[in-house]
C-alpha cells in the first residue's frame, strides 16, 4: 500500500493500492496548521482503509512546489513514517499530483498543460507538461499578467495526495525515476523572492 501526503498547499493525505484504487483521503484547506493536521490525518487514513503502519510499502511525498514552512512539515511527516517503517520514500512534485488530476479529467485534451498554484506574495508557481510527457519541463514563478501562454491551464488551490500517489504509480509503469530527494521551496525562509522555485536537498 502507498501513503502519500502533501502539505505543498493545505494539508492532503491518502492510501492507494499499487493497483490504483483510493482507498482513503484526507483534506484540510488550512494553509497554516499543517503540523496541527498531518499527524492526525494519517491516522485517519489508516484507520479509515482497515490499514495499519505495517501495511505501508512505500511513502509518497509531495516535495513543492511550497511555502518554506508548511511544506516542511509534509516532507518531515512523509521521511520520518518511511523512515520508521523502513520502507521506501518516493519524492514527487506537488505539480504532478495536479497534472494527473487535470489529465485523468480531460482524457482527450491535446497539447501542453500549464499548472499553476498560489506561490504568493501576488505570484504564481508555474509548472509546463509538455503534451504525452509525464514531468515537468519548467517550474518557475511568474505574475499573474505575465504566465507564459498554454494550450491547457489548470490553476488550483489544492494538491491532492492521491493523485499525487497515481502520478508515481504512473512513473513506474512508463519506467521513470522518481524525483531527486529535494524540496523545491518557492522562496527560502524570510528570503526575497527568486527567479524560479528553489530546490533544497536535506
Amino acid at each position: 500500500m502507498l501513503l502519500a501526503i502533501d502539505t505543498s498547499a493545505g494539508t492532503d493525505v491518502a492510501i492507494v493500492t499499487p493497483h490504483g484504487r483510493v482507498l482513503a483521503e484526507r483534506r484540510s484547506a488550512d494553509t497554516r496548521h499543517h503540523a496541527e493536521a498531518v499527524g492526525g490525518a494519517i491516522a485517519e487514513v489508516l484507520a479509515d482503509a482497515g490499514l495499519s503502519p505495517q501495511h505501508i510499502s512505500q511513502v509518497v511525498g509531495g516535495m513543492g512546489p511550497g511555502p518554506f514552512t508548511g511544506l516542511r512539515v509534509g516532507v518531515a511527516a512523509a521521511r520520518t513514517f518511511a523512515f520508521a517503517r523502513g520502507v521506501r520514500f518516493i519524492a514527487m512534485p506537488s505539480h504532478d499530483a495536479a497534472a494527473h488530476e487535470w489529465r485523468a479529467a480531460h482524457p482527450e485534451a491535446a497539447g501542453d498543460l500549464l499548472v499553476t498554484t498560489d506561490a504568493r506574495r501576488g505570484e504564481l508557481a508555474c509548472s509546463r507538461y509538455e503534451e504525452g510527457l509525464l514531468v515537468a519541463s519548467s517550474c518557475e514563478l511568474h505574475r499573474p499578467d505575465a504566465v507564459p501562454d498554454s494550450a491547457n491551464r489548470f490553476d488550483t488551490r489544492t494538491i491532492s495526495a492521491a493523485h499525487l500517489a497515481l502520478a508515481w504509480l504512473d512513473r513506474e509503469i512508463h519506467g521513470l525515476e522518481a524525483e531527486a530527494n529535494s524540496i523545491i521551496y518557492l522562496r527560502g525562509a524570510d528570503a526575497v523572492p527568486s527567479n524560479g522555485p528553489k530546490r533544497v536537498t536535506g
